[in-house]
């Protein structure tokens, strides 16, 4: 399988480095990028093909991965469009549809729509994925074994419900980690010094995450496991439920939400 990205940025080179860790050799890979020491840097450290010409980088490629900010989507899908004839685009683009996509491609069909998130820095992330209506089976593997190369996937049958991917999944690490600075600062303010406050509170997260993962149970059971009345867990929780940091939470991810459909009718122009 020969792959082509469209930029070399933070989440390409996630992809890059869980593809090579698989099936794949350098030589599979070629990626695009207009700035010349980013180019340099992907050499280095990945010793995958580089160029600045898209046009000439996809030629004999299967799939050609987007992965330019959605401002950009509009200008680099135009000058690819007589060249992705007969190949998988998978587009990693926040808000950008489909069938936009498949518009500025002059009619190309055979896309998938990713929106995986940072933790595929290391592995780690999940993915959700959309298939453009009619995508063949194998297309739709093959955009799945690509994004299982950074952890898990999720498929949703609407294009739409992306947005919802985005709110979730998507924009989720940063909601993680507000939650965890807020922490470090609760931790600090108690009289811990940061390198105690650092450990216990992301040993925390990453302990329960990983409980929550492995357990049949639902998260309100495990938290009720936690809550004896009227001790310490209980009084924080009674806190949080007065200030109404569930109702917070949700409304964020749906301001989120809101705002990956904006980013689909403002690059979706044209």
């Amino acid at each position: 399988m020969r792959i082509t990205f469209i930029g070399g940025g933070n989440m390409a080179s996630a992809l890059i480095g869980g593809l090579l860790a698989g099936r794949l050799s350098p030589g599979d890979i070629r990626v695009v990028d207009p700035v010349e020491s980013q180019r340099a840097l992907l050499v280095q450290r990945f010793g995958v093909g580089v160029s600045a010409d898209p046009a000439g980088a996809v030629a004999g490629s299967d799939v050609t991965v987007l992965s330019v900010k959605p401002q950009q989507m509009r200008e680099a899908a135009s000058a690819l469009a007589a060249h992705v004839r007969g190949q998988l685009v998978i587009s990693v683009a926040a808000g950008i549809r489909a069938s936009d996509l498949s518009r500025w491609l002059g009619g190309h069909a055979r896309i998938v729509r990713a929106m995986p998130n940072t933790p595929a820095l290391i592995g780690q992330g999940v993915t959700g994925l959309a298939p453009f209506p009619g995508l063949a089976d194998a297309d739709r593997a093959r955009a799945d074994e690509i994004l299982r190369a950074v952890g898990q996937t999720v498929w949703v049958d609407e294009e739409g419900l992306l947005d919802a991917v985005t709110a979730v999944s998507g924009s989720g690490p940063a909601y993680v980690f507000h939650f965890i600075e807020a922490m470090l600062a609760g931790a600090r303010a108690l009289g811990l010094n940061e390198a105690q406050a650092r450990a216990l509170t992301i040993g925390t997260f990453t302990g329960a995450a990983r409980l929550a993962a492995e357990s049949d149970e639902p998260p309100s059971v495990l938290r009720e496991r936690v809550t004896s009345k009227g001790g310490t867990t209980a009084a924080a929780l009674a806190v949080m439920s007065e200030r109404g940091i569930a109702t917070h939470i949700a409304d964020a991810m749906a301001a989120a939400c809101r705002r990956s459909v904006e980013l689909g009718d403002e690059f979706g122009q044209g």
